[in-house]
Order: C-alpha cells, then structure tokens, then sequence
C-alpha cells in the first residue's frame, strides 16, 4: 500500500521560510513525477512545483525564484523549501506522486501552512 506523509507546516510570517517535505512508502514504479500541490479555502488545487525523475522543475508563476522543489527518490522524500512566504501563500499543501503505468495520482492527507503577521 502507497502511503505519502508530509510534514513541516505550521505558522509563520510574512517573509518567513518553512520547509515541507514528505516521505512517501510502498512499491511505487515507473514514476513520472513528484510534486506540490495547495489549496486555499474557496479556491481549487493549484500545482505549485514538479520536480521530474530526470530532475527538470517547474513552478507556479508566483513562487518562481522564492520556493525549490527537491527530492531523493532512493530516501523516498520530495521536500519544498519555501522562503519569503506571502499571506496569500496560506494554503493546505498536498504532496503528489504521479506515476506512467497504470497513469495514477498518490496523495498524501496535506498539511496547514498559514502565512500571517
């Protein structure tokens, strides 16, 4: 069974950093991907950075150059670094693992980052 669990949210202010990371456990084969997602209240599941088995990232527009994805597949974690957080980045964030064959999500449960003076 495919279990992610993540950690490291919590409260901070404006300009603060925290660090999220997850540890995934399981057989899980041919993955595609693994990444972040958040969800503000009242709003949709928005991607917020990939990181592809090869390495390549990708961000959302508005955390280019403050958040990094990373992750060491052979430790089973995919970590998010996120510095000079903003208010609007509250959100509950979500780890993602995407895999080929058969094309499925894994989820873990999210955990609470809160961003306010």
């Amino acid at each position: 069974q495919v279990q992610l669990q993540e950690s490291g949210g919590g409260l901070v202010q404006p300009g603060g950093s925290l660090s999220l990371s997850c540890v995934f456990s399981g057989s899980i084969r041919s993955i595609h991907s693994l990444g972040w997602y958040r969800q503000a209240p009242g709003k949709q599941r928005e991607l917020v950075a990939s990181i592809s088995r090869g390495g390549s990232t990708d961000y959302t527009d508005s955390v280019k150059g403050r958040f990094t994805i990373s992750t060491d597949i052979a430790k089973k974690t995919v970590s998010l670094q996120m510095n000079s957080l903003k208010p609007e980045d509250t959100a509950v964030y979500y780890c993602n693992i995407k895999i080929n064959f058969p094309p499925r999500d894994y989820w873990g449960q999210g955990t609470q980052v809160s961003v306010s003076p």
